[in-house]
């Protein structure tokens, strides 16, 4: 498979980004968090110890695609983007630097169990974002079905972060290479939301417009859309349904099939299923319209406020919660028909 074709307004100092790689969650109770993520959705355990879960999906070769770390709040710590070489990691360190962000180097043994060199930023969006290019493997667990549960996760799919300027947002990972699947749109093409992309499936990051720098949720992959189901009554059948926050339903935008669930500190994540490749060099981007109600549900169900108003707070480089900034875009405030959520 050949290396995506960064887009037209990458910037040439920018990393060479591969893909979303992992995030690392801070929660306060590790095991109620390895309750849901291991027992519920089916994510394996690589390493833990007594304050940390490295977790990754069947599908996954590298050593983790999820970090849960026991904290006192519950919190994004950062986000994670692998990079092509070992000199994209110096890379992303001078072309952050010279944005005036934030900037930590992280050599091998200092930062995350099993990652390598890296650096974490600060980005201009107010993200805690890491880039780094080596990752321990793991075992292959493709065909070892004897091991598989809950949602029989296969792999981290995208984030996806609450900003309030989506304008700002596209700009800043078009500079980084990253190509466009969908957007929402106005009347007059103001920019409600977008799916942006390196591998070659929809996206590796969307934007929610909304009060931010928040973490809206992680959207993780399963192959049928009856996974999907099955951790819904799975749930139902343990009296555990208030985690179901939204769905089972199937998306306009990137028509994945979809469910929502709040883990037990109320991280959002998406269990995901059904989108399409983007890897042609004319992928051409799709643009739904803000008054269309099929965009975030295609069979017309209303988007419920949460999914909207809720999202979890990230932090600094020193652990710190970061401010956030009020929208400057409403999509939950347009109107379609008699309802204001869709």
């Amino acid at each position: 498979m050949t290396a995506p074709t960064p887009s037209a307004g990458a910037h040439p100092d920018a990393p060479d980004v591969v893909r979303s790689a992992y995030a690392q969650l801070a929660v306060t109770d590790l095991g109620a968090a390895r309750w849901f993520w291991v027992e519920m959705l089916g994510f394996h355990v690589q390493h833990e110890d007594s304050h940390a879960l490295h977790l990754r999906g069947t599908d996954e070769l590298t050593h983790h695609s999820l970090v849960l770390r026991q904290g006192p709040v519950a919190a994004l710590d950062h986000l994670a983007y692998r990079v092509r070489t070992p000199e994209d990691v110096d890379k992303a360190e001078r072309y952050f630097s010279g944005l005036g962000c934030p900037v930590r180097r992280t050599p091998a043994g200092q930062g995350t169990h099993a990652v390598g060199d890296a650096v974490r930023v600060i980005d201009p969006l107010g993200f805690p974002i890491e880039f780094f290019h080596h990752i321990e493997r793991g075992e292959r667990l493709i065909q070892r079905y004897d091991l598989r549960r809950g949602a029989e996760i296969a792999r981290l799919d995208h984030f996806n972060i609450c900003t309030p300027d989506i304008p700002a947002a596209y700009r800043h990972y078009t500079s980084l290479g990253f190509g466009c699947s969908e957007t929402i749109e106005g009347d007059e093409h103001e920019l409600y939301a977008a799916w942006m992309y390196r591998k070659q499936t929809v996206h590796d990051v969307a934007f929610t417009g909304g009060a931010g720098p928040r973490l809206h949720h992680l959207g993780v992959a399963t192959h049928e859309s009856h996974q999907v189901l099955r951790t819904a009554d799975i749930l139902g059948a343990l009296r555990k349904e208030h985690h179901i926050e939204r769905g089972p339903g199937r998306h306009g935008v990137s028509n994945a099939f979809y469910l929502y669930l709040r883990d037990p500190d109320g991280h959002r994540v998406e269990i995901y299923t059904s989108d399409y490749y983007t890897g042609d060099p004319d992928h051409e981007t799709y643009r739904w319209n803000v008054h269309d109600d099929r965009r975030r549900d295609f069979w017309g169900n209303a988007v419920i406020e949460s999914w909207y108003k809720e999202a979890s707070p990230v932090l600094d480089l020193a652990g710190t919660p970061r401010p956030v900034t009020d929208t400057l875009l409403d999509e939950s405030a347009v109107r379609i028909g008699a309802d204001g959520l869709g």
